[in-house]
């Protein structure tokens, strides 16, 4: 029997948050809890607050509600590889066995661009587009998803494409443009036209979709693009994490 509702819990620098999603629509059908991350955020610190969050929910939810938990970092077959904006001893943690053996039942760990994008293909502004979409998340770093024809390719790490010498989420991203002092201007025809004019130019993609919470000033920077591929706006914002999580656990 197909699952209607599953619980997404999406990890980050700064908080963690959590909440049931009606995954017929990707709206919450609670209102969210966000923990503020340990400042120590290793793996026993950093599950104890995703037991504590599915804590909060499980008593209302189907007791074969599918979990899925985000993170900041490349995940092969559960094992996290890379630990952007949490503590370093994430890299080689088997992440889903330890939150699966911390909830006390299975769930699936994903990567937090990964289930972004799956959540803005289904429920937000790719929703219903066929080809290549890539979801571009401007914050920190440039967080990555590729979607063809709604299939996720994970682990997409093309934030870190070399772009006229450098790394380009050291230059593109938004917090380049807030460490440097760069206009809406600057940043975007110096650093981000650039940067999806390489991307385009690598993969011809029908869609970028570009979230992170710089998404929501995107008529100050979006129309100064000059791309041959549609770009738009992602709708889900900070909800796209948890979304995205929860929907990929219900596929697992």
């Amino acid at each position: 029997m197909a699952h209607t509702v599953a619980l997404g819990i999406d990890i980050g620098g700064s908080g963690i948050k959590g909440a049931p999603v009606d995954l017929a629509t990707g709206e919450f059908l609670q209102p969210r809890l966000k923990i503020a991350t340990p400042a120590e955020s290793t793996p026993a610190a950093v599950a104890r607050i995703v037991d504590q969050i599915a804590d909060e929910f499980t008593d209302d939810l189907p007791k074969d509600a599918p979990i899925g938990v985000t993170i900041p970092g490349v995940v092969q077959h559960g094992v996290v590889r890379t630990a952007a904006n949490i503590d370093k001893s994430w890299i080689d943690a088997e992440g889903e066995k330890i939150f699966s053996d911390a909830l006390g039942r299975r769930c699936l760990l994903v990567n937090d661009a990964d289930a972004a994008g799956v959540a803005e293909q289904r429920y937000g502004a790719a929703k219903g587009r066929q080809g290549l979409v890539i979801l571009t998340t401007l914050g920190t770093g440039i967080g990555i998803a590729l979607l063809n024809n709604g299939v996720l390719i994970p682990n997409c790490e093309l934030g870190h494409l070399e772009v006229d010498g450098h790394d380009a989420e050291t230059r593109a991203a938004s917090s380049a443009k807030e460490r440097e002092g760069l206009s809406y201007n600057e940043w975007a025809t110096t650093r981000l036209q650039p940067y999806y004019t390489a991307l385009e130019n690598l993969l011809w993609p029908d869609l970028f979709v570009v979230g992170g919470g710089v998404s929501r000033k995107s008529a100050k920077f979006l129309p100064l693009l000059h791309l041959r591929t549609p770009i738009v706006p992602a709708l889900l914002e900070n909800q796209a994490g948890i979304v995205g999580a929860a929907a990929l656990a219900a596929d697992d």
